[in-house]
């Protein structure tokens, strides 16, 4: 994944790993005061899609049903807040 990649498409493997690099770069402080700025730009969408997929996980998670036994029996829908 490079900087051109559109958020949006990018699993949150992939977002996350770009957030990696992102951050390290600005640590580093090697980069000029308008890169800084693009690449913190860039790192707060990308923080978002990490946060977004998160919780789409636990809905899916949270939304497993179980039988009396304990066992996963499927999956109820859960509504879009």
């Amino acid at each position: 994944m490079t900087e051109t990649t559109p958020v949006s498409e990018m699993s949150f493997e992939q977002a996350m790993q770009e957030l990696e690099q992102v951050v390290a770069k600005l640590e580093r402080g090697e980069v000029a005061l308008d890169e800084s700025i693009a690449l913190y730009e860039r790192g707060a969408e990308l923080k978002k899609r990490c946060e977004t997929k998160l919780r789409e996980a636990e809905e899916k998670v949270a939304a497993i049903t179980l039988d009396s036994e304990g066992q996963p029996t499927g999956t109820t829908p859960v509504e879009s807040q």
